[in-house]
């Protein structure tokens, strides 16, 4: 099941209120917010993933993904856009 990020009401993010271990039950309760890599899309997150296990390497992410350089160079700047902006 996928974590939803975006209340379906108003659409702002979700915060975490409540967590619970699986193996022994214990419950942690509070107000988290979401750090920012989990307040991405899935496809952002794969992207970041992938680029991570490629060593950071745009030219090889561009040759996975059989694009230029430049449209892969395009991408992580609009990730890096995004990132920043939800840092704020």
């Amino acid at each position: 099941m996928k974590l939803p990020i975006i209340c379906p009401s108003c659409d702002h993010t979700l915060n975490v209120s409540q967590m619970k271990c699986p193996d022994c039950g214990t419950n942690v309760n509070g107000d988290y917010e979401l750090p920012v890599f989990l307040k991405l899309n899935r496809e952002e997150q794969d992207f970041i993933m992938n680029f991570f296990l490629s060593s950071g390497s745009i030219k090889e992410m561009a040759k996975q993904a059989e694009l230029s350089y430049p449209t892969m160079r395009n991408k992580v700047d609009d990730l890096i856009t995004k990132i920043n902006q939800l840092k704020k």
